[in-house]
């Protein structure tokens, strides 16, 4: 198994306790593990019965595992703070208030939200030297998975951009003549690094993503979810991102068979019903079903966890170790 495990699907699948439980999986066979979750309904703390944050903790009475919840909020409220900081220190104090207005319109875009968090990972996988294994409990949608082109469709762009923004600083050195200050703020021109920086996290992205990452796609047996995860097979496959399995979550338990009542026929046809649609999922999506996991009448923590954790066939062992 690839040492970044993403697991998508849309929202309310189940896909952080699926998450949470492969990585409890993973650390009780001693593989340092890492969860990291983007639900900001902290879901996470529930499973483990723990508070966590942006910087990953010890789960508590679990070797090898830590946990850590990214708030979408916070991040794309960060991403605009670092923005302003960098583009006010590079424009006159006159235009600072049309500068703040265009970065908090450009926030409110769509993709803003994508790209916030899409900067969070990268950062978590450069930062990640100390685990063996990083657990996501999302995959890229579909706004973030375009970044993933940048460095093919942007990468010229780019260049030309650095290259007149050199051109323009060569412009202004020739004009500072006997301003040493004024040079040297040239050379170290920080939208040119900004630019080259994100040219490297977008080209690192790209390839972690590709080479060293795994993807598994949370549904349940509802049309609503097959329809859902048949366009995020199409958008992974679209940037050459193929999805290892598929997890059928939530399927309804069997009554027992001396039960005969208007609750039992319910749960009976609902059951016959998912039988059809979990035929046609294996029939139509190309994946395989690797579990099916029905419905528990508790929240999923504790012992819980390692139940469904037992109902996960995928790989633990980390890429190159027997």
């Amino acid at each position: 198994m690839e040492k970044f495990v993403f697991f998508g699907g849309k929202g309310g699948v189940g896909k952080t306790t699926v998450a949470s439980a492969y990585a409890a999986k993973c650390a009780d066979c001693g593989v340092e593990t890492l969860v990291v979750s983007t639900d900001p309904a902290h879901s996470t703390s529930d499973v483990f019965d723990q508070d966590f944050s942006d910087e990953p903790a010890r789960v508590e009475n679990r070797e090898h595992l830590w946990a850590m919840e990214i708030d979408p909020d916070e991040e794309v409220q960060s991403h605009l703070r670092e923005i302003r900081r960098t583009m006010s220190e590079q424009v006159s104090v006159g235009i600072v208030n049309e500068i703040d207005r265009q970065i908090e319109l450009a926030h409110r875009t769509p993709g803003a939200y994508e790209a916030a968090l899409f900067d969070r990972f990268i950062d978590v996988m450069e930062d990640s030297e100390e685990y063996d294994r990083v657990v996501f409990d999302t995959s890229p949608t579909g706004g973030t998975l375009r970044l993933l082109a940048l460095p093919d469709f942007l990468g010229e762009w780019i260049d030309r951009l650095i290259a007149k923004r050199s051109s323009s600083i060569d412009l202004f050195e020739k004009a500072a003549i006997g301003d040493e200050g004024a040079r040297e703020r040239a050379r170290r021109d920080p939208i040119i690094a900004r630019l080259r920086e994100r040219k490297e996290n977008f080209g690192f992205a790209a390839e972690t993503l590709r080479e060293r990452a795994s993807f598994f796609l949370v549904m349940n047996p509802d049309e609503l979810s097959i329809r859902e995860t048949d366009r995020a097979l199409a958008s992974l496959r679209e940037y050459g991102l193929g999805v290892q399995g598929l997890i059928v979550n939530r399927l309804t338990p069997e009554p027992e068979e001396a039960e005969n009542g208007r609750g039992a026929q319910y749960l009976r046809e609902r059951r016959e019903t998912e039988r059809e649609r979990l035929a046609r999922i294996r029939e139509t999506l190309s994946p395989p079903v690797i579990a099916t996991i029905e419905t528990r009448v508790e929240e999923v923590r504790g012992p819980l966890v390692d139940e469904i954790a037992g109902e996960l066939a995928i790989e633990i062992a980390p890429a190159g170790r027997a």
